[in-house]
């Protein structure tokens, strides 16, 4: 990136802006911090809010280099070299200093030491590393990865790997032994026996791993509206790490609309969302989160105006977002990542962020956004002309507008705003498609509980029109049966046309 197009990024990660040289501390914390994490540049002689170059006089320049030299070295360990550079616009000078990704991490304050003196970047800001995060520092420097590492203190006998050698054999046509367990690293030898290795605990249906790894798991959730206030459904897809993904993307699935548009003599179905983009997001999530993290899942959320998935730990340093068509490839977890290739579950390195890319640009009316959160990656497929329920449909012309009547929601809409699933939606308007009384619906709906019913299911979709008394002015008649009413039919024909 051309440097009159950087000082004109936002403070992050890989950027700080600074009018004049900052404090030794506040220097060396952003130092270390860069080295540690995915590198990045420092400006001097340009202010951030608002952001203006101010510059440093003529003079200063070369004494400044020297001046910064001095500082990194003598407050910095191990040895940082930084790159530092002189530059001008408009009659004013800044310098740049350019720190790289070091490779004898951590890196940290030598007047505090490791255990207090390492930072990393979070966002704009520099954080001191926790006993957590400077083992992964360590891990990276000796090029190793968390999930290969062993468990020493758990038995073999204790983790049960039957569920995933179902799984192995159905999607591989291979027998899961020991020796392929091996090949895997999912066992390692150690003093001539066989250890299991954090991989291998994920991959397991047992109680250590619900006992090492309580957070190994994804929070999926459907919101009323457009805040986390008010559930409409939850699920936790737990369970072995191999069929994680796949529980949340069924999930989603259930709670996302799918309309219909008809061109000649076709009718084409299409999803509200991208929703290739989105398995491919839930995958990537399962397969490179941070498990070192503690207390921390994986949430898959859905509003009204938005689904959004957020994974622990930071984006890793070599992937760029901003390049999704590039088929970039890094990994975390260096035993989880291929085993899900071998799987299926993942194919071609690097091809996980290109399919995201190709599905979004079929899907315009849909914004694809990034975020790093503290220690956490995030993405958002969010809907740019979203409406409010009540407007117009959302998924293309809504059928009440082609039947000249009030717009309003499809039949999907419909059970978002009520709280009902699209099955749920179905069956009872085919139930209601000839009057019925309350009995034949909760046969149909297989339920028990009569004012459980009515409040659910019952007492909605009437306050919504869509359904009818036969005797309104006795409400509470023996003889009372339930219809559909013309927005109803509408729904129930949308239904039939769409199934």
């Amino acid at each position: 990136m051309k440097i009159t197009e950087l000082i004109h990024q936002p403070e992050g990660r890989r950027i700080e802006f600074k009018e004049s040289l900052p404090t030794v501390s506040d220097l060396a914390k952003t130092i270390v911090a860069f080295a540690n994490d995915a590198g990045g540049e420092l400006f001097i002689g340009i202010k951030n809010e608002p952001r203006e170059i101010t510059g440093i006089a003529e003079d200063e320049v070369m004494a400044l280099e020297e001046q910064i030299s001095n500082l990194i070295h003598d407050h910095c360990h191990p040895v940082i070299i930084p790159e530092i550079s002189f530059h001008g616009i408009e009659g004013k000078r800044f310098i740049k200093v350019q720190i790289y990704r070091g490779s004898n991490l951590p890196y940290y304050l030598k007047s505090k030491g490791k255990v207090a003196g390492t930072y990393i970047r979070v966002g704009s800001s520099n954080r001191p590393a926790d006993a957590e995060i400077i083992a992964a520092l360590e891990r990276q420097r000796r090029n190793i990865s968390f999930d290969s590492e062993l468990v020493h203190d758990k038995a073999l006998t204790d983790i049960s790997l039957e569920p995933f050698q179902e799984f192995f054999m159905e999607k591989t046509g291979e027998v899961l032994t020991e020796t392929t367990l091996r090949k895997l690293e999912l066992l390692k030898e150690f003093q001539g026996s066989p250890l299991p290795t954090n991989a291998y605990v994920l991959f397991s249906d047992s109680s250590v791993k619900q006992e090492l790894f309580p957070y190994a798991k994804i929070e999926c959730a459907r919101f009323k509206g457009r805040s986390p206030h008010e559930f409409i459904d939850q699920k936790t897809a737990a369970g072995n790490i191999a069929i994680q993904a796949e529980g949340a993307y069924d999930f989603v699935l259930r709670h996302i609309n799918k309309g219909s548009t008809v061109t000649g003599v076709y009718t084409k179905s299409r999803w509200e969302y991208p929703v290739v983009a989105i398995r491919e997001a839930i995958r990537n999530a399962v397969v490179h989160r941070d498990y070192s993290l503690a207390g921390k899942d994986i949430k898959v959320a859905i509003y009204d105006d938005m689904l959004e998935i957020t994974s622990p730990g930071k984006l890793l340093p070599s992937i760029d977002f901003n390049e999704m068509d590039a088929r970039q490839s890094d990994i975390r977890n260096k035993v989880i990542a291929p085993v899900f290739k071998k799987l299926g579950i993942i194919d071609q390195w690097g091809n996980g962020l290109k399919l995201i890319a190709d599905e979004l640009k079929e899907y315009p009316e849909i914004e694809f956004k990034w975020f790093e959160r503290g220690l956490q990656f995030q993405v958002q497929f969010t809907k740019k002309d979203y409406k409010p329920y009540g407007t117009t449909g959302m998924i293309g012309e809504s059928v009440w507008d082609q039947a000249g009547a009030k717009s309003g929601p499809s039949r999907d809409q419909v059970g978002t705003k009520l709280g009902l699933s699209r099955e749920q939606v179905r069956l009872m308007l085919i139930a209601c498609d000839k009057p019925v009384m309350i009995q034949e619906l909760m046969t149909v709906m297989v339920l028990k509980n009569r004012s459980k019913f009515r409040k659910k299911y019952l007492t909605p979709l009437l306050e919504e029109d869509i359904l009818a008394m036969t005797i309104p002015d006795k409400p509470t008649s023996s003889r009372q049966h339930y219809c559909l009413t013309e927005k109803g039919k509408l729904l129930l024909a949308d239904i039939r046309q769409t199934s």
